[in-house]
């Protein structure tokens, strides 16, 4: 009777779900060049990658199953990627909550502007995200001395002598973690401030009649509840850019970077990946990041789930 009643059921959402399609079929149709594209370069391969971590694989002969080889590997053999844990959860709990948390205070920020000046501010933030900021970069921290920084320093008489900044150990990583924040402000940036742009404006009336006067008030009590989603999404797109970052440490330091102080465990699997062709290896490695990724995910989800329901 159970098992009638789930096929009966599943069936009642297959033809919700078709009546839906034909009713939105402007917008489905609009939405589906994307999707498809998703699903045969994104959801595809990923699914590929996953048993292929058990696998012995280096593109030229067919995989061969291993089994736990690659992990027992990872964490027993492969001293690089353990030193490539510790750089990435560095990485993470610094770039992680502090672009977050500079994600929503701009947004708010900017939420108070007049309207010319949202879009601006909006487009000046949300630049650096979508452009090659690399060779500025190199520029402001080039080693000899025209670069910007030790230029400046050496004027105002901090340093004696230009500083290394992309080649010595000591300060690759901190570079590197500068530059991540400045283009951290992507997809999650625009979802709080379309989050701001939603906020029904009788909530904040109904807030004042209650006895809500100052603006962190107002942050806290409608604000905030009111942007669950866009907190969440948020939230998710940066554990994914902090956990994932690797193309910065490549375009800015070098590959690989001195002393492997900013190897993240991306830029490992892009090294055995796209380097050493040793994809089941690289595939192992993207398995544990992924699967580090989705508990992460899951306890920022317990954490808002408050102001989602």
């Amino acid at each position: 009777m159970a098992e009638k009643t789930a096929k009966h059921g599943g069936k009642g959402r297959i033809k919700l779900l078709w009546r839906d399609i034909k009713r939105n079929k402007a917008c489905y149709g609009m939405i589906a060049p994307f999707m498809i594209f998703f699903i045969l370069f994104t959801v595809v391969p990923v699914l590929m990658s996953l048993p292929m971590g058990f696998t012995d694989f280096d593109m030229a002969r067919p995989p061969k199953f291993v089994g736990l080889s690659n992990f027992t590997t990872l964490f027993l053999s492969d001293k690089v990627f353990i030193r490539s844990i510790r750089v990435t959860i560095v990485f993470a709990l610094l770039t992680g909550p502090v672009s977050y948390v500079l994600c929503f205070l701009l947004a708010w920020l900017i939420n108070e502007m007049h309207p010319r000046l949202k879009t601006l501010f909006t487009l000046i933030f949300y630049a650096p995200s979508m452009a090659n900021v690399y060779a500025v970069w190199k520029l402001i921290f080039s080693g000899d001395m025209n670069g910007y920084l030790n230029s400046f320093l050496i004027d105002f008489g901090f340093i004696s002598a230009p500083v290394q900044w992309l080649t010595d150990g000591r300060y690759v990583l901190g570079v590197t973690i500068v530059v991540q924040l400045w283009i951290s402000l992507g997809a999650g940036f625009l979802a709080l401030r379309a989050g701001f742009q939603n906020i029904d404006r009788s909530m904040y009336e109904a807030g004042a009649i209650e006895g809500i006067r100052t603006r962190w008030q107002e942050l806290i009590y409608i604000v905030i509840p009111s942007m669950g989603p866009q907190l969440m999404f948020a939230a998710v797109m940066q554990i994914v850019s902090s956990f994932t970052a690797g193309t910065v440490a490549q375009n800015l330091v070098g590959f690989p970077s001195t002393d492997y102080k900013a190897h993240t465990i991306m830029t490992h699997a892009f090294d055995y990946g796209w380097q050493r062709f040793e994809m089941g290896y690289a595939s192992a490695i993207c398995l544990i990041l992924f699967v580090a990724m989705y508990l992460l995910s899951r306890l920022i989800s317990k954490v808002l789930g408050k102001y989602t329901d």
